[in-house]
């Protein structure tokens, strides 16, 4: 009679030591420079504790919000003004960064003019437009047309990188078709690849101009026009109630432009379209939900 042998115990390998002593020393790493962080703002344990009361005591200075001084004092008109600079400077924007992009883009353009465009544009981009603003006063003088330069300018980088990336997402069969028909690169941007991208890059443009609406109330803190310059003089003398009016105003007008931009966005991903396209739409819409989160 054969004599079974005892099965064998299948023990759980051990997780290896060297990836869990790098998650703790990212770990060390990020908490050091969070701590590091704080004692360079040189904040206090008193003024942290207090903060919230102070800041809550402000907002009970600004109820009831005077809504019939701001009136007569103009705020709508100052407002529609803001609206006004940040459609402007994303006109401004949009047409400069259109043709830039292709000149951008890997799949279309040669590495000799691709790489000096996107260093453009990442300087663009790296110069934020409240500086813009500050330097273009100095030559166009306080008004909105320096806020209106400063966000056109700026703009330009951001909308180019993201047109740039669109169009190397699209489908080079048309380009191809248009090449083996023996049509110039002129005829493959126009025919072949605006075609597939503009849908996406009109919901660039639309996201840019919500960007730019807040923005261009920013820009009027420094005398750029808009309703940053009331609002600013209402907070140096201390009139908290006419500040509270003019908030109310802004983020009424901000979140209605939001939510109709988004909603045209919407439908111009949805109904124009294509796979890659849409992916595309997709990480704009996650974009523009984490901005406003």
């Amino acid at each position: 009679m054969a004599v079974s042998q005892p099965t064998p115990v299948e023990t759980r390998p051990g997780r290896p030591l060297g990836p869990r002593i790098w998650r703790w020393v990212i770990a060390v790493v990020i908490l050091v420079a969070a701590a590091w962080s704080v004692t360079g703002l040189n904040v206090s344990v008193d003024r942290l504790l207090n903060a919230s009361g102070d800041a809550w005591n402000v907002i009970k200075r600004m109820w009831p919000p005077a809504f019939s001084i701001e009136i007569k004092r103009g705020v709508i008109g100052k407002v529609l003004q803001s609206i006004y600079i940040a459609w402007v400077g994303t006109v401004i924007g949009a047409i400069l960064s259109l043709p830039l992009s292709f000149l951008a883009a890997g799949n279309v353009s040669p590495r000799l003019i691709r790489l000096p465009i996107r260093q453009v544009f990442n300087a663009i981009r790296s110069v934020p437009e409240l500086i813009v603003a500050v330097i273009l006063i100095a030559v166009t003088g306080l008004g909105p047309w320096a806020g209106a330069l400063a966000i056109g300018l700026h703009s330009i980088g951001t909308l180019g990188k993201l047109s740039s990336e669109a169009i190397e997402n699209i489908d080079a069969g048309p380009i191809e078709a248009v090449d083996a028909a023996g049509g110039r690169w002129i005829s493959a941007m126009r025919w072949a690849v605006l075609p597939q991208v503009l849908p996406v890059v009109v919901s660039y443009w639309l996201f840019r101009f919500e960007i730019n609406v807040r923005a261009s109330a920013v820009l009027g803190l420094i005398g750029a026009g808009g309703i940053g310059s009331e609002l600013v003089s209402q907070l140096n003398f201390r009139n908290f109630p006419e500040v509270g009016a003019v908030l109310f105003v802004t983020i009424v007008a901000v979140i209605t432009i939001d939510l109709l931009s988004s909603a045209l966005r919407r439908a111009i991903i949805q109904g124009g379209a294509g796979p890659d396209q849409s992916r595309s739409g997709e990480a704009l819409e996650d974009l523009t939900g984490m901005s406003l989160a």
